[in-house]
């Protein structure tokens, strides 16, 4: 399976667990500061677009805000009408597809876990899923990756994957990526002398 594939096997996998949510649900706070999980989705579907729209977008947002823009884009739809574009938009299109999918499938893999942890609503990703968007995300110069996870070790218990020299940080795949990805409410599940060192970065 390829990571165009992949996105739209996570997409799927989001579109089927905001079915089951609650209004209540939908309007909780996520782990996007500032964002309700209906804003979570918003910004999701906000990348299936053209380069002259970015454009745009970014001229409105003053690039800093540009991901504010494309989710304000949508605050007028209801729940509904959110879960039945994300449906009818399952594969990736636009700026979203670029590099094979890859951006799209990192985006909303961390998302999806952005909605889910604060709803208490684990789940088991995919081995082969989670594995490349850590290899993602570690090469993302969009991210604070590269920050957060400079001069450890990675490695992941319950998967194949490993990242990085010096002190090592251990511990599932899921909160790992959570943690390196700047989602400081992941960083107690990890372990190891290089764990303190990633915990100061996040609460930088």
């Amino acid at each position: 399976m390829n990571a165009l594939q992949m996105a739209t096997a996570e997409r799927t996998d989001l579109a089927d667990l905001l079915a089951t949510l609650t209004r209540e649900q939908w309007e909780a706070p996520s782990l996007c500061e500032g964002w309700r999980v209906r804003d979570v989705v918003a910004h999701v579907m906000s990348f299936d677009i053209r380069l002259p729209r970015m454009f745009r977008r970014a001229v409105r947002g003053r690039i800093l805000h540009i991901n504010q823009v494309g989710v304000d884009e949508r605050a007028l739809l209801s729940t509904d009408d959110l879960l039945d574009e994300l449906r009818a938009h399952l594969r990736p299109a636009g700026l979203a597809a670029i590099f094979g999918g890859r951006l799209a499938l990192l985006d909303v893999t961390i998302h999806h876990q952005d909605i889910r942890r604060p709803l208490g609503l684990p789940r088991k990703i995919p081995a082969e899923r989670l594995r490349l968007v850590l290899d993602n995300s570690v090469r993302s110069l969009e991210l604070p990756t590269w920050r957060i996870a400079r001069g450890v070790h990675l490695i992941t218990s319950d998967l194949d994957w490993s990242h990085g020299s010096g002190p090592e940080v251990s511990g599932p795949a899921e909160a790992m990526l959570m943690a390196i990805t700047g989602r400081s409410c992941a960083v107690g599940e990890l372990t190891g002398p290089g764990q303190p060192v990633v915990a100061a970065r996040l609460a930088r």
